[in-house]
This record gives C-alpha cells, structure tokens and sequence, in this order.
C-alpha cells in the first residue's frame, strides 16, 4: 500500500509538471500503434467482374508478402463488391469510411464509378489511390487534392500508340470500335488525337454498350476499304469482341490494333489464335525484364494461378505507393494531411513497371509499352516491341495548352473524316 501511494504522488507530481501532457501521450501512442484500416472497392459481378477479382489477387498477393505488416503496423483490410454500379460505389465508399473508419481507400475500378464518389472523396478528406480508374479530369481539369493514380489516366498509353501506328505502321485509315462510357470515350480521344496529328483519319466510329452480349452487329458494319481497327475494351469484351471478329471472317481481312485491357494479359488466358498479333500499348506488360516484374509475376503464378496484368499490377501499384508514403510519415496515416503529402510525393523503385513518379496532380510518370500479342510457352502473352520512356498524361503538349481543351469525349477531337 505505501508503495502504491509513493507511485500515485509520483503521477500527480509529474502530471503538474508537464501540465496533463504526459496524461494525454498514452491514448495517442496506443492509437497510432494499431491497424492500418485499408478499404478496397472491387468489382465481383457483371461485365468488369474479371477485372474486379485480378485486381484483389494483386492486393492480396502484396500483403502476403509482406505478412500483412506496412510500415510495422498490421494492415486490416475491408473489401466492398461495387457491381459495377456508382450508386452502389457510393454507398460502399461511405460505409466504408463512417462504419469501419478506414485510413485510405484503394478503388474504385471504373472511371464512372471514381467519378460518382469524387464529391464524397472531396468532402471526406478521404486518401484514395486510384489502381485502375482512369477518369481524365480526376488528375487535371477537376484535380482531387485527395485523390492520386497508381495507373495511367485513359489516354496516357494511347497518345503513344496513336503516333506509333501513323509513323511506324504507316496506316492512313483507321475503323474505331470501342465500350461506350468514359473509359472507352478517352482511350480513343488520346489515339484518336495523335493519329491524326501524324497524318492519319478515323474515318468511322461505333460505339458498343458495356453490357454488349453480341459484337455481329457492329462488326458487320465495319468499313473494307481501312488499313486497321482499332478497339477500346475493358473487363471481358475485349475477349468476347476478337472472338467474333475471326468467327466473322474479319482477322484475315484487316489487322486489329487495341488500347492496354483490350487484349490484357488477365484475360488473354480465354482467347485463342483470335488474338495473336494484336497491336496495343499499355504501362505494363508481363515480358518486362525487370527483378520486380519477375517476383511479381512468378507470385500471382503460385499463389493464384494467374498471369499478372493490367488490374492485377495497378492493385499492387498503388499498395506500394501507400508503403512508400507511409515509410515517409513513419507509419502514422492518422496525420492524414502529411500522409497525403508524402502519398503526392511518392517515388517508386519497386514496381513491376519500373520506375514510377507523380506528376503535379497526382498521376504517374511511367513507361508506355507497345506490345504484340505472341504465343510463348504454349500461351498467349503481351511482348514488347517499343518502349517510350518516362511518358505524362499530357504526352508532349505543354500542360497548359493541353487543359485548355476539353476532356476526351464522343464529342472531343471532333470527328472531322468520318465517312458514311
């Protein structure tokens, strides 16, 4: 008892001397020393389902590398199924942050979803990294101080693949294909801009429902008298498109040149010879010959049985971009303005595209890659056969001159050689 009334004069002495600020330490140390609070928005049904689940291997496959630890603090991960639907992102977006009090949000999958809970992101003051979403004006007309991409926006890998099918293919004439919602919208202003630029036209256009069950009707419609088509598709279109493009007779007729996730190596696993010697540009590709690239590759193989791309690799991006910011504010991401910062500020050495920066408004500065689909090994992969180095958002236009224009759309390039 005496000893326990010398400790308690002990405690109101010290607590005197530093004015209750010893006292108030202790809740601080235990509540910065407990999980990090990840919440994931994914996609598990309807069209960009495939997608949706590559996505949560790449995460899943991070945080069992690193026995699900970031920065020495556990990781306490909440997964939410959007469907696809931005009312249903909405909601799981804020359940996620007012329910289960998330530190940062890795998602959503689609433009049009990362669109519907920009507001909410704004008003939150929510950390969201972006693994897929490529919504343009997210990072440049409309930036979300909140909001950074761990993938290219729309159009970033397109601008290169436009100037690369009119100065190196030499095609003058080009069929467009494409999903018709933003997504499909920005893949191909950006190729569509710089095709034209060096020389080419799109002379049609046509433009498919996400939910497109049957692609005969447009390829019927396709133009005989162009050098190439080039398709804009995400989630499983992509397969079932090429698939009836051979049925139709159309490969031996005129080749196809197609935007990153059109011919994915996350769904090249379901295509045939339909696919072979497709053209397409992406920031990632699984023949990249880096040790990152190798390591990562090798462990979606044992640990999931699939080969790594476009969803799977932006996933794993963006959870090496939190592990560097975090790294930065040694751990505590509950000071959510400087974790933000330093999140702004990452630079990635790590990543299995390479080097990765962020520009000014938050979207990286990374590889572009032209690839060609090729059977390796019995399967069908993506090999490089060009890379441009170190490539914006804003391409080579000065970023001024490049948000004076509107944001890709229907309407932007104007379609100034479409033929009837």
């Amino acid at each position: 008892m005496k000893s326990i009334r010398i400790f308690r004069r002990f405690l109101v002495a010290v607590t005197c001397g530093l004015g209750l600020g010893w006292l108030v330490i202790l809740p601080s140390l235990a509540a910065d020393t407990g999980p990090i609070r990840v919440g994931f928005l994914t996609i598990k049904s309807g069209p960009l389902a495939a997608g949706g689940i590559q996505m949560e291997d790449g995460l899943k496959l991070y945080l069992k590398e690193r026995n699900n630890m970031i920065a020495g603090r556990k990781v306490e991960l909440f997964i939410g199924d959007t469907a696809g639907q931005p009312a249903i992102t909405k909601t799981k977006m804020q359940e996620m942050v007012e329910k289960n009090k998330v530190h940062v949000v890795i998602g959503p999958l689609a433009a049009f979803e990362a669109l519907a809970v920009d507001d909410y992101i704004r008003r939150s003051e929510i950390p969201t990294i972006s693994p897929s979403a490529g919504a343009e004006d997210l990072t440049q007309r409309k930036p979300n101080p909140w909001f950074v991409r761990a993938v290219g926006s729309s159009a970033q890998a397109n601008h290169a693949l436009g100037e690369y099918v009119a100065k190196e293919l030499k095609y003058k004439r080009i069929a467009i294909v494409a999903d018709d919602f933003a997504f499909g919208h920005e893949n191909v202003g950006g190729f569509q801009r710089t095709f034209e630029e060096n020389g080419g036209k799109v002379v049609q256009k046509l433009w498919a429902p996400l939910n497109t069950a049957d692609y005969g009707a447009y390829i019927s419609q396709i133009k005989l008298n162009v050098d190439a088509v080039f398709i804009a598709f995400a989630g499983s279109n992509g397969v079932k498109f090429l698939r009836q493009y051979r049925e139709y007779g159309m490969k031996e007729k005129l080749p196809v040149i197609g935007n990153m996730t059109s011919v994915d190596e996350g769904i090249l696993i379901s295509m045939g010879d339909e696919a072979l010697n497709v053209i397409s540009s992406g920031w990632y590709a699984e023949t990249i010959n880096n040790p990152n690239n190798q390591k990562f590759a090798q462990g979606l193989a044992k640990e999931f049985k699939q080969a790594p791309g476009y969803y799977s690799v932006g996933a794993y991006g963006a959870a090496l971009m939190l592990e560097q910011a975090l790294k930065g504010v040694k751990g505590q991401i509950e000071d959510k303005k400087s974790f933000m910062a330093a999140l702004r500020n990452v630079q990635v050495d790590n990543d299995p595209r390479g080097k990765i920066t962020l520009d000014a408004l938050g979207n990286p500065i990374m590889n572009v890659y032209i690839r060609k689909v090729e059977r390796k090994g019995g399967r069908l992969t993506n090999t490089v056969i060009k890379t441009y180095p170190g490539v914006s958002q804003f391409w080579t236009y000065k970023t001024a001159e490049f948000l004076s224009n509107p944001v890709y759309s229907r309407d932007y390039p104007a379609s100034n050689y479409l033929e009837k």
